[in-house]
């Protein structure tokens, strides 16, 4: 039977909220799946996935970097909170690290196996907690924005990377793809890079209406 649940957190003063899904059948310990959400912030989206994953036998968890309540009801506001984080990019880690303790502190989840998905700006994430040496299973990031994060990091990047990318995505463009590899392999990761062709952004969301959603 799956089963969800929000999960309040705190960091640094601000309150998160996030949702974990979980099979309330199964007794044992079982890996851990985190979903860093896109520009909006958490949302239905994210939480389907934590319950799909739940299907699967995994631990869902919908993570949160906005702020509990804080969510973006059209473009203009979720592009207005997405760029504070764009602006401060050590902001944006510390609170996926916050969100990471939580997810290793889940009573039914397996601590020594999380990984993480993300889409859009939660591409970005996942490839940020990688970036920064965290040494989880994998991310896999789905028409993820693929910037570097502009944090002075050398150290090698111990988490496996899987990127699905749609090679006409107006937020990736080819020239950052490559230059993405480039980083990656530089700092000898692991990584794989798949590119769709004719295929443009959030190309898993049915209800994406514009490229830029």
């Amino acid at each position: 039977m799956i089963e969800t649940r929000k999960v309040e957190y705190e960091d640094l003063g601000v309150t998160y909220e996030g949702v974990v899904a979980y099979d309330s059948t199964i007794t044992e310990k079982r890996p851990i799946v985190m979903i860093c959400h896109a520009y909006g912030g958490q949302s239905k989206f994210e939480e389907d996935k934590a319950i799909a994953l739940a299907e699967l036998g995994y631990v869902g968890f919908a993570l949160d970097v906005y702020g509990k309540g804080v969510r973006g009801s059209t473009p203009e506001e979720s592009k207005a909170l997405m760029d504070v984080l764009n602006a401060d990019r050590r902001m944006l880690l510390d609170r996926l690290r916050a969100s990471l303790s939580v997810a290793k502190g889940l009573e039914f989840g397996d601590a020594d196996q999380v990984a993480a998905i993300g889409f859009c700006f939660g591409g970005k994430c996942v490839l940020d907690i990688a970036r920064s040496g965290e040494g989880i299973r994998g991310v896999v990031s789905f028409h993820g924005v693929l910037d570097p994060s502009g944090l002075k990091q050398e150290m090698d990047i111990i988490t496996p990377i899987l990127v699905l990318h749609g090679w006409d995505d107006p937020l990736a463009t080819p020239t950052q793809t490559v230059a993405l590899a480039k980083e990656l392999t530089d700092r000898n990761a692991d990584w794989e890079i798949n590119a769709y062709g004719h295929t443009s952004h959030a190309f898993t969301n049915p209800k994406a209406q514009a490229p830029e959603n």
